[in-house]
């Protein structure tokens, strides 16, 4: 994706021409095959792909070239398969939030957990409320994320062993960590539905460590935005994506 030229429903045709042009292009076709690929094996081109979907009732020739491209960058990478075998065994996972640049105004909500230093879950998700700030969209995301956490403890559990140790959970808010030990900023929290602080308690269960690391090192942070091609492959390595 290009990130000075993001896509809205504006770029949809309006006039018969238009229409007429777009009629015989497969843009659903190439839409659902790239939407296999990022549920299954490529999480690099997941909020991407998320993008495109959301054109599908009337997709225009800019919305095409946006698939295009996706179709270009996996030709690209056709090489690099899903590679597990590293240093970090244990489960561990990344959560992020954009804030509210997407045309609808809601934050998106991403995670990627990583076993072997592979990725075994991924999401981006559009936040069910509007938030106030970035805090708030990171304390949501990071809730949601922690719904997954329960799961995948209890798959790995049934599988193998329950696990021992708490789960590492890295995100890049500050504040939003703050919030998730102890309560600080509370007054600007009051408005938040008690539902979301379900994160509080998992962390008191020592289910869970949220801890903080740097925008950079941020590997979920492609699942919520367009980055730049090398930053976008930087973290498509670091999700176990490479060259076999």
């Amino acid at each position: 994706m290009d990130p000075s030229s993001p896509l809205s429903k504006s770029q949809s045709p309006e006039t018969i021409a238009d229409i007429a042009k777009m009629k015989n292009v497969p843009y659903h076709e190439a839409v659902g095959s790239l939407m296999y690929a990022a549920m299954g094996m490529q999480p690099d081109i997941a909020f991407a792909t998320s993008t495109v979907v959301q054109f599908l009732e009337n997709p225009g020739w800019k919305h095409w070239e946006a698939v295009r491209k996706i179709f270009q960058y996996l030709k690209g990478t056709k090489d690099w398969k899903l590679v597990y075998g590293g240093e970090k065994r244990e489960l561990t996972g990344y959560v992020d939030a954009d804030g509210a640049s997407q045309e609808h105004r809601r934050a998106i909500s991403s995670y990627v957990f990583m076993i072997d230093s592979g990725a075994v879950s991924w999401s981006l998700k559009k936040q069910e409320l509007v938030t106030l700030s970035m805090a708030e969209a990171e304390y949501m995301a990071a809730t949601h994320t922690t719904k997954e956490v329960l799961w995948l403890h209890s798959l790995i559990g049934e599988v193998f062993s329950p696990l021992e140790s708490s789960t590492t959970l890295f995100g890049d808010n500050k504040s939003t960590i703050a919030l998730t030990n102890g309560g600080q900023y509370h007054s600007c929290m009051k408005h938040i539905d008690i539902s979301y602080h379900f994160i509080r308690y998992i962390i008191e269960a020592k289910s869970i460590k949220l801890i903080y690391c740097p925008t950079n090192e941020q590997t979920a942070d492609t699942l919520t935005k367009a980055l730049p091609s090398t930053k976008a492959k930087h973290f498509a390595t670091k999700m176990g994506l490479r060259v076999v």
